[in-house]
């Protein structure tokens, strides 16, 4: 398996966890085993997360826009799963990260059909237990959530602060970052981003540990690189958000992200 792909499943796996445990207080025990979606129908969603865990099959969509017809399609993915796992209990949710509000359904009761699943709206959850926690993938979900009575730019400096504390080296921070740019389009807070990144620089200048010519070299290494890590970044996003968003935020064409998820599928 190429490296990138070992990678990019442990950062979604990550994710999942997050997201399970801090948006909708799925109780994890062990490890999660992620699914590969290839026994599902084809059609054309935009993002999805299925995995096992002990006895249940959690599935979670992570939606970037109001559909009319999620509920008819959740109802899809549930038989199809059933399918598949029928000795499972099976979970579903819709997490939502869109910049309208939420419109959508989460039920079908008509006929003898009783079906229904969980949706949240991601301004609708304090950030504040996503800030706390130490993975840069929760941290990074943070921007999508509910700053209260906060400032913006103090609480996207935070964030930052943060991730940057959280994340090995600086290589592992730009791409997560990079992930928070992305999503901080959502909210409407790319100027506060900007500003953010622009003081932690300044602070970190400001260290007396601070070394120009190592910085300088990790730079110019990372702006060599910049190809390779817009692939790299762009791997990680295609669980989370639509192949024209990606490419538009990572400078790739639409065939370069088609062609990432043909290698992901290998």
């Amino acid at each position: 398996m190429h490296s990138k792909d070992i990678l990019t499943k442990d950062i979604l796996r990550n994710i999942a966890r997050d997201i399970s445990k801090y948006i909708f207080n799925i109780p994890i025990e062990g490890e999660l085993e992620l699914i590969e979606k290839e026994f599902t129908r084809v059609e054309k969603r935009e993002a999805d997360i299925i995995y096992k865990n002990q006895n249940r099959i959690i599935h979670i969509e992570i939606q970037n826009n109001n559909h009319h017809s999620m509920h008819k399609r959740m109802l899809r993915y549930y038989s199809d799963l059933f399918f598949e796992y029928e000795e499972f209990e099976i979970s579903q949710y819709l997490l939502y990260i869109g910049k309208d509000r939420c419109t959508m359904k989460n039920f079908i009761k008509r006929d003898k059909i009783d079906f229904s699943y969980d949706i949240i709206d991601a301004r609708d959850l304090s950030c504040e237990k996503f800030l706390k926690s130490d993975d840069p993938s929760a941290i990074s979900l943070s921007i999508l959530c509910n700053f209260g009575n906060q400032d913006k730019q103090k609480m996207v400096n935070t964030i930052i602060k943060r991730l940057k504390e959280s994340c090995i080296d600086e290589i592992e921070f730009r791409s997560y970052f990079k992930i928070v740019e992305v999503l901080s389009t959502n909210r409407d807070l790319k100027d506060e981003l900007k500003k953010g990144e622009e003081m932690l620089k300044i602070e970190i200048e400001q260290l007396p540990s601070y070394e120009i010519g190592i910085e300088r070299g990790i730079e110019r290494g990372i702006e060599r690189g910049r190809l390779e890590n817009s692939r790299e970044i762009a791997l990680k996003l295609i669980d989370i958000l639509d192949e024209k968003i990606i490419a538009e935020k990572t400078g790739l064409s639409l065939e370069e992200i088609k062609n990432l998820k043909k290698l992901r599928k290998r």
